[in-house]
């Protein structure tokens, strides 16, 4: 049935009138409600300003920058995991320094990793390791928004963030890679130390190109994303009949021949349409569809169908997904903690690696897994302050000087390790990396040119990154 208000100029004039019903939650940073976000108009799914999305991206293609079907899924550890537990451990160091844990080999020759690590150690040829990776600031805000933006300027006593994230910058170069999904999206959420969407949001590029969160645990048997409300009754489903959206392009056709907007209502303005009239994020985002021993391989936990939730949706088209994981602050009881979330961390990963080169989709979709730092070196005596042991067994504190990141497919080469620590892991030893090093390694396999600016809330033109160089060891 035809509605008594036609729905496409509102659509394509009046996008801000689009709801994402949320509920009532916190303040952003900025001084935003989330609801009051979400009215803006759809910032998360990308709905706002996608016309002006697939224009740059044409005009990009036109310019010389090759056109790539690449997107990335960013696995963020958030609270910082320690390099020397994980993937950088030194078992010639003294005690207090080694830690608790051997490496192992994995079927890469000269290739070691943690013995909490046995299913990574089947496929490490499918993954690489940055080892040399600094920012040496051990303060949780500074080092997160510096590995997310590339940039300083937040801190512990100044938590706001100053820079856009930089797979908002990105996807607004990019868009989604297929017609109606968002080109960003954050599982179950974006949170950056505690902050949402913190360091994960666009800033200065804009609310439009925010990540939409899908909130809820993606291992609950009800999981569901929040579904999508338009005003005065209008739904989706009731978009999705064809006849009336056909209806309605023809009326307004009409009035724009009058009104002289008709170049207006361009083909761009009908791909952002889809977002809303189409099913493919739908289907997305049901985790129902799969298998339940892919599942399982996952790992029946948050975390691990988070990951699996992250490759369905670059699968249908999304472009950047990022996967919080969160809890990695172990200043005591380091071996609980890593006994606990190594190895969903191990299933997780190699899942994931080993699932997209199964489909076909791992030289185009590029793996990173990384925190905002990592741990001292050296272990402390478990007390945090008390006596020796009394919060547990020893812990590590921050420490920004030397890091890890692990990153495969798109284009990555398998099996390799860039740059190395001192013998103590306190330092990069050769081949120091920094984190616009790491951006810029991206932006190569999302096909995105790092000089693009943008202007600040000062008005002022700012670069995309920070001065950096792709990491050619790794293709």
């Amino acid at each position: 049935m035809t509605p008594a208000v036609d729905p496409l100029p509102l659509l394509l004039k009046g996008i801000a009138m689009f709801r994402l019903d949320l509920g009532s939650t916190g303040r952003y940073c900025d001084g935003m409600s989330r609801r009051s976000f979400f009215q803006v108009g759809l910032a998360g799914m990308g709905m706002a300003g996608l016309p002006q999305i697939l224009r740059a991206k044409e005009a990009s293609v036109e310019q010389g920058t090759s056109a790539k079907n690449t997107s990335v899924i960013l696995i963020w550890l958030d609270g910082g995991p320690s390099h020397l537990d994980l993937y950088d451990l030194k078992p010639q160091a003294p005690a207090e320094y080694r830690g608790l844990w051997n490496p192992i080999k994995t079927n890469v020759d000269g290739f070691e990793i943690g013995e909490l690590f046995p299913l990574q150690a089947k496929c490490a040829d499918k993954f690489s390791l940055v080892r040399s990776l600094y920012h040496n600031n051990g303060d949780h805000f500074a080092g997160g928004h510096l590995m997310l933006t590339g940039r300083g300027g937040a801190s512990g006593a100044d938590t706001a963030g100053k820079s856009p994230f930089v797979g908002s910058v990105a996807t607004k170069a990019t868009g989604a890679r297929q017609p109606g999904m968002p080109p960003y999206v954050a599982v179950p959420y974006a949170s950056s130390i505690g902050l949402r969407p913190g360091y994960f949001g666009a800033n200065y590029v804009g609310a439009a190109y925010n990540p939409f969160e899908t909130d809820g645990d993606p291992n609950a048997s009800n999981f569901s994303v929040q579904n999508i409300q338009m005003p005065g009754g209008m739904t989706v489903q009731r978009l999705d009949d064809r006849a009336s959206l056909t209806k309605g392009f023809d009326k307004l056709r009409r009035d724009a021949d009058a009104s002289g907007l008709l170049n207006a209502m361009d083909r761009f303005d009908r791909q952002a349409l889809e977002l809303v009239t189409g099913s493919a994020a739908r289907r997305a985002f049901d985790l129902g569809q799969e298998d339940p021993r892919l599942r399982d391989r996952y790992g029946r936990h948050s975390w691990g169908q988070s990951t699996l939730l992250a490759r369905r949706l670059v699968e249908a088209g999304t472009t950047f997904v990022t996967v919080h994981l969160g809890g990695w602050d172990h200043h005591w009881d380091l071996k609980k903690g890593m006994e606990n979330y190594l190895p969903m961390v191990d299933s997780l990963v190699s899942a994931l690696l080993e699932d997209l080169s199964q489909r076909g989709l791992l030289d185009q979709t590029l793996v990173m897994l990384c925190g905002e730092f990592s741990r001292t070196p050296r272990m402390n005596d478990g007390g945090n302050g008390g006596a020796p042991m009394s919060m547990g067994t020893p812990g590590r504190d921050h420490w920004g000087n030397a890091m890890f990141c692990l990153l495969g497919g798109g284009g990555v080469k398998g099996g390799r390790i860039v740059g190395s620590t001192n013998r103590l892991g306190e330092v990069p030893q050769d081949r120091p990396i920094t984190p616009a090093d790491i951006h810029h390694t991206m932006f190569q396999v999302l096909g995105v040119d790092p000089s693009v600016s943008f202007l600040n809330h000062s008005g002022r033109p700012v670069a995309a990154l920070e001065p950096g160089a792709v990491i050619q060891e790794l293709f």
